[in-house]
Parts: C-alpha cells; structure tokens; sequence
C-alpha cells in the first residue's frame, strides 16, 4: 500500500461552515454549554476502584468539582467510613500543565482515558504502597508517609508498575525497559537496543488498540525474573501523517500496519535480575507473522503461558514455556471458523496444578476448568448466554467470581460458582437492575465494590457483602435530591423505553426509544437514529447515559437506537453475520429498526435523521448510501471509509486479507456508495486522529465531489479520535444540533 500522503485542497470548505449559536432546551434550562461543563450532571463518579491487598482500604479516582475532567488518587477505610483524599494531583502537576511524550498520548487514547492528572494508579501486593504516574514521571506513595518521585526526567516513563514482592518498580523510557531499585534508589535497564523501530517491553499500537493487552512485560511472582517483548517495526510502513494544530500543519510520522500489510515481529524473553542476568528466549514458533496475546506466569515462577495467536485470528494456541530455557509446549488450542476473542480470563488454582479458562466453543462464553497439562476437567458455567470476564477466585471458599448476562443481554450482574464442575448453579450478587462493575481482592475477602447504574440511575458505588449481596456502607451514593448537579432538570429528563425485533434469521434485536419531554401521543415529532453497529460495541444496555440524547428530547425529538447483529456479549451465532460482510446485516438490522420507528404514530416519517461516531459514523455513511432516501440527513463523526486504511489486528479479523478478498472489501467501503447520497450529510473529524485517520474523510470528500454529491464538513485541528476537550466539544454538539434542526426538524 502506498504512504498516505493526502492533499488538502478541500479543507477549505472547513472554513465555509455556517455559524454556530449555542444549543439551548426548549425548558430553557439544560443546553450543551451546561452538558459539558464542571461539575459533572452525572455527579460525583469514582473511577478505578479498587480494594487494597489487605482489605483495609477502598481506593478510586475522583474528578475535581472545579474540573472533573482533573482526578485525584482517594482513599476509603472500610473499618471507620472515612473517605480521604490520598494525592491531590494539583501539587504534582508542573507550571504550564502536563507534559506528556506522543507514545503515552497515544496510549492513553487507546486506553480512553480523557482524563488528566492522577489517571492510572496500582496497589503494592502488601498493601502498604501505591504508585502513579503524573506528567510523565513516576511517583510512589507509602501510607502515612510522604509522596517519594522517582523519576524525573524529560522524557515521558509509561507503563509503571510495582513488582509482586514490592521490591522493584519497573517502566518504560523510550523504547527500553528499566527496573528501579526501592531501597538503593539505583536504576538499572533491562534492555538497552531500544529506539527506532526496535521497542522493548511494549506492546505495539495495533495490539493495544485491538487485541487490549497494554504491556510489554511480566514480573515472575518472587521478583526473581521478568518477561518482556522486543517488537520489531522495521517492515511496518512509515506513515507521513498530516496534523493540523491551531499552532499550524506538520508531518508526523508514525508505524501503521494497514490491513494486508506487514506488521511488527515480536519476540519474547525472559531476564534474571542482578549481575549479569542470563537471558533465555521463549520459542514462539517458527512462524513470526504472529500475535502474542497475552502471557501469564505460573506461581512457581518456573513456566509462563504465553498465548499466540495467528494472523488471521482463527488459531490460537496456549504453550507452556519454561522459564529457564525458553523450551515451549502446546497445552491447548482454540479455533474457529470466523475468529477468536481474546480474553483476561487465565487465573491459576491449586499452585497452578489447574488453571480456568474462558471458551466460546459451545457458541456462548463460559468459563471451564483444565488441569495444567490442558485437559479439560469440565465446564464451570453454561447456558445460552456469555460469561463477560472473571473478577476473583476464592480457593479457600472453593468459589469464582464473574461478571455475566445470564438474566439478561442488557444487564451485567456480578455472579458466583463453584470450582467444582459438578456444580452449576450460578448465584446472582448483585440484586438492582442494571449495569453492574465489580471490584475485590483476588481471595473475595468478604466483601466487594459494585458500581452500578441505570437508566434513570447515575452511577452509584457501595461496598456490598459477598454474601448476601446487600449494602455495607456507600463510596458514592450519588442521590437525585436537591445537592446533585443534576436535580434542577430531572422534570424533563428522558427515558428509555425498551423493546425488541426480530432479525430476518430470527434472532432477537433490542432496542430502546426515548420520546420528547413534553410528549403528545397525539402530535408527530421529528426522530433521530444513534448508530454504532461495530463488533465490540454496544448502545442498547440499561445503563446511565448522560449525552447528547438528552439535549434531542428536549428539544423536541424521538431518539431510538438498536443493537444490530455482529455485536458483541450475545454469542458466536449473532456475531458471525459480518464476517467477509461489514455494512451489511448491520445496515439491514438497522433499517428494520428505521421501519418500526416509522410506523409509530407520534414519529413523523418524513423526518428521521441518523448519526454515528467511528463505526457508528462509518454506518452513518453506509445507510445514507445504500438506503438514499431513508433518513432526512446524517451527522458521520471520525468515519472509516475504507477499511484499507485500517489496521490488520481489526480489519482482517472481520474481513481477512484485502488481496484474497477485494470484493468483500469494495462492497463494504462507504465509497463505493457514496454517490448514491442524496440526503443532506455532516462530517466531522480530527484533523490529528491517529487511530482512524483523517485520509478517510479526505477520500470521502473527493468522491462526493466527484459525483457531485453536496455535503458539509466540520474540522477540529489537533484533535484526536475523541474529539476531546470542553470548548471541543461544546462546539461539535452545537454544530450537531444546527445541523438536525435544520435538516431534520425543519425538513419537509
């Protein structure tokens, strides 16, 4: 594939856009400015809670009331209910604000992490210490002490994190991997070959971003040893890829497997700690076009299990690889006619004699249980419904923790069950309806943190018995009275309606519908679809949502979305449909949901606009193409408008290779449709997304304009694939707003 060098001559048209006035309700008290303003309407939230080793603490992040896109690290004592804040992140962050290297931005957004200050944190495995970074140095904070930096330097330390008996912190400083001694204060570099495109102790972008394994590297549990990758980008292509900042244009150039291209070799290996530390490679195979997917050490620290996973994502192999030599086995092996979902779900039992392991060979997720050589012992869970990950083992109890849809797809709800496979009755632990997060200590310890919302529920946090499942005592209990930020316009607050359709093969659609504030059965009112539609992704769950939905209603729309087949939690058989298939039983799952909006009474037919963003802006794009005519106009932010200009991790697992497969490529391609586009269009983008980059609206632009198709565009220099920031924002949910109401609302 060539550099994607693009011209651009159409960004002119950015600086045609009508002007934008500020979005007020017809209540005239909530608008966008207010939306997206401090403090929160969601109110307080905790973010990243955890319960300390020792069970004494519960620790989480909380925004600033001034700003709570600002968090600090905050602490809860379980045995006096008393809340502290543990570092304030104002103390730490220089003059000028944070400073963070490109790779820990790039991180960062792969993470969707949108905040700053303290973002990420960990618990030593005693429970007496934490560390965290801030703009790009690293600091560590012992209870009832002092905040100790241990680095600072000018480049940006990523991936922190302390060792398992607490003796080392270990991270990474441009491309090498570095362990820094806690009692000495001595700094020692595990890997010195790093830079260019030779990474150590990393994972690269495109597994990051698809695969969700964020680390290069792995303590032994006795500190004794560590695992690290070196990635090898020199056959990656160099990307000369524009940014436009309001400072002005460059070239940035970044390492971007496009799909069918080459991506980074990767190579694992395994250090002793101390002089002269012997150094063994681990025998990944002799294919190196592969994925490492995760990798896991044993308790005895002699063997680690290292997942590979083959380029086309229908094999992956689990080996057993010694520590020592590097020597590797296969334990297991899944396969699949389509593709494989990686998970977190390994944990070691009995000193690692067995281990569980999460499966989708029965066409649903379940958790089953393998001795150490790989046989299958025998199933932990089953039923027509998926297991989501695994929180906690309890071998003392004999008992698991998961979270799992087994009473619904649009509830998660904590469960337990036993680790004997003889037993299968699941308990359910988390008795509101709703969205449910859990968090304890690997042994259980009596108790957990559950956060949880739904639809007319901010998020709430309690520490709750394992037992019984009742409230001990509130982190958060986030009341709607008189105090909470969003008391003032809960009259008009909308409400979801929940509902179902059948698929064309039979399977079930859900949906929900939110009508106006002041709704009249008997009046018709204008309608917007929100579309996601992608694989790992869904809209329809009876969570809080607090967006732009609400701004619709109360001025005057009907909002409905539906979860489409090829989404995820609802079992193999429901996402295989897009398989070779992108765009098309997303976009005919889609349209049935457009025909049953349409024939309610209070929805004017005439009248129905449709928005996306990312996959949702690609499916934006897809319905307006291939159903002209069916929506009055659509808003498409940050779309992919040809998946060769995607990566390979996600790309080729949907579509496999764009040389064997150039059809299935052509047809899913927005382009290929976009002179069908008849209805008034809104793109959207960031002029320095480095995840779907701005080339995809530039090659829309040019084959509207080809096909002389009208369209509007909207630009935001500097910004990424979130589009992020206050003011950012305000002005794209305002543009949003002009836009529908001129072309959906006003629409004949």
């Amino acid at each position: 594939m060539s550099s994607m060098f693009v011209r651009f001559v159409a960004l002119v048209l950015a600086g045609t856009a009508l002007a934008v006035s500020p979005a007020h309700s017809q209540d005239g008290a909530l608008d966008i400015d207010r939306l997206v303003a401090s403090p929160s309407l969601s109110g307080p939230t905790a973010r990243g809670v955890k319960i300390s080793p020792d069970g004494r603490y519960v620790t989480f992040l909380k925004g600033k009331e001034s700003n709570f896109r600002q968090t600090d690290l905050w602490a809860y004592e379980i045995a006096t209910g008393e809340t502290t804040m543990l570092v304030d992140s104002d103390r730490l962050i220089p003059e000028g604000g944070e400073q963070l290297s490109e790779a820990e931005l790039a991180r960062r957004e792969r993470q969707r992490i949108s905040t700053t200050g303290i973002v990420e944190y960990q618990w030593s495995k005693t429970g007496e210490a934490l560390l965290f970074p801030v703009s790009g140095d690293i600091y560590y904070f012992e209870l009832g002490g002092a905040v100790r930096q241990l680095t600072d330097t000018d480049e940006t330390e990523t991936d922190a994190r302390i060792s398992p008996a607490g003796r080392f912190v270990s991270y990474v400083r441009e491309r090498n991997l570095y362990v820094f001694d806690l009692a000495s204060g001595v700094e020692t570099p595990i890997s010195t070959g790093g830079g260019g495109p030779i990474a150590f102790g990393v994972a690269q972008g495109v597994v990051q971003e698809e695969l969700g394994r964020f680390t290069g590297y792995w303590w032994s549990p006795d500190d004794g040893a560590v695992a690290f990758t070196r990635i090898d980008e020199t056959d990656v292509e160099i990307v000369q890829r524009p940014e436009f900042t309001a400072e002005g244009a460059g070239l940035v150039e970044q390492r971007y497997p496009f799909a069918g291209e080459a991506n980074g070799k990767v190579r694992l290996f395994v250090s002793g700690l101390g002089d002269n530390p012997p150094i063994a490679e681990i025998d990944l195979g002799p294919n190196d076009d592969i994925y490492l997917a995760r990798v896991n050490w044993a308790p005895s620290g002699e063997f680690l299990f290292v997942q590979r996973l083959s380029r086309d994502q229908k094999t992956l192999d689990v080996l057993r690889a010694d520590a020592a030599t590097g020597a590797t086995a296969g334990v297991l092996r899944e396969t699949s006619d389509t593709w494989i979902n990686v998970h977190n779900d390994l944990r070691f039992v009995e000193d690692g004699a067995k281990f569980i392991w999460s499966t989708e060979r029965v066409g649903y997720r379940h958790l089953d249980l393998h001795a150490v050589d790989g046989g299958r012992i025998g199933r932990l869970t089953r039923g027509r419904w998926v297991v989501d990950n695994l929180v906690s083992v309890d071998e003392e109890a004999g008992l698991i923790y998961f979270m799992g849809y087994a009473d619904s797809p649009l509830e998660r709800h904590l469960y337990s069950v036993t680790l004997d496979p003889n037993t299968r009755s699941i308990r359910r632990l988390t008795p509101e309806e709703g969205w449910h997060s859990a968090s304890m200590s690997r042994g259980g310890g009596g108790v957990f943190v559950d956060n949880w919302s739904d639809p007319n529920t901010p998020p709430q946090v309690a520490i709750k018995s394992l037992e019984t499942g009742e409230v001990l005592s509130w982190l958060e209990e986030n009341p709607l009275d008189e105090t909470h930020p969003y008391y003032p316009y809960l009259e008009n607050h909308g409400v979801k309606e929940f509902g179902t359709l059948n698929a064309r093969d039979g399977q079930t659609l859900h949906y929900w519908v939110m009508k106006p504030a002041d709704f009249d059965p008997e009046q018709q009112y204008p309608a917007v679809v929100y579309t996601y539609g992608g694989p790992h992704g869904r809209t329809v769950t009876k969570s809080w949502s607090l967006g732009i939905e609400q701004i619709l209603v109360r001025n005057g729309y009907v909002v409905f979305s539906i979860d489409n087949r090829g989404m995820w939690d609802r079992g193999v058989k429901f996402e295989a449909p897009i398989y070779r298939a992108m765009g098309g039983v997303e976009v005919e799952d889609t349209l049935r949901g457009l025909n049953w909006l349409k024939s309610q009474e209070y929805v004017d037919e005439a009248r129905v606009g449709v928005w996306g963003w990312s996959y949702g802006g690609y499916m934006t794009l897809m319905l307006l193409g291939k159903a002209p005519g069916a929506f009055a106009a659509g808003v498409s932010v940050a779309p992919v408008t040809e998946w060769r200009l995607y990566d390979t991790a996600y790309t080729e697992r949907y579509m496999g290779m764009p040389q064997a497969e150039k059809r299935a490529y052509d047809e899913s391609s927005p382009l290929t449709h976009a002179k069908n586009i008849s209805d008034p269009l809104l793109v959207m983008h960031g002029m320095a997304d480095d995840n779907v980059f701005f080339d995809n609206t530039v090659k829309l632009m040019a084959e509207l304009q080809e096909a002389r198709v009208p369209f509007e565009l909207m630009t935001y220099p500097g910004k990424k694939h979130g589009i992020r920031g206050e003011a950012t924002r305000a002005h794209l949910w305002n543009r949003y707003m002009e836009f529908m109401d001129r072309n959906v609302k006003g629409a004949e």
